[in-house]
């Protein structure tokens, strides 16, 4: 084994966290609904994200997070859709994800002046 785990291995190690938190959920007593879908939900995109971005990456994200939460809750969600459509061969690393913010964000410092 090289240590990389295959894609049927993660499918599957994903599937039993799922039916971990599904089965957390109902012990929990039924609590709402649409918060333990939130939380399933959240707890798959984390998974995405660790598998598909490098440390630096991550680090990169987390300072966005930090500075502009609702751009890197948008990033996150292109990034997990990119991932999930499989149009990601190979990690992306702190050059990329600085490539793919770039594209991401609207160029704050162009604005148009009318003169009257």
């Amino acid at each position: 084994m090289s240590g990389e785990p295959s894609d049927d291995e993660l499918e599957q190690l994903r599937e039993e966290k799922m039916e971990q938190l599904r089965d957390q959920a109902q012990q929990e007593g039924g609590g709402n609904p649409r918060e333990a879908a939130q939380q399933r939900a959240d707890a798959q995109k984390k998974a995405v994200l660790r598998q598909h971005l490098t440390d630096d990456a991550r680090k990169r994200l987390n300072t966005l997070k930090m500075s502009k939460p609702q751009v890197a809750e948008q990033v996150e969600s292109q990034l997990v859709a990119i991932a999930q459509s499989g149009r990601i061969q190979g990690k992306i690393d702190d050059e990329k994800m600085e490539e793919l913010l770039r594209e991401l964000t609207p160029d704050s410092k162009s604005f148009d002046i009318k003169r009257r």
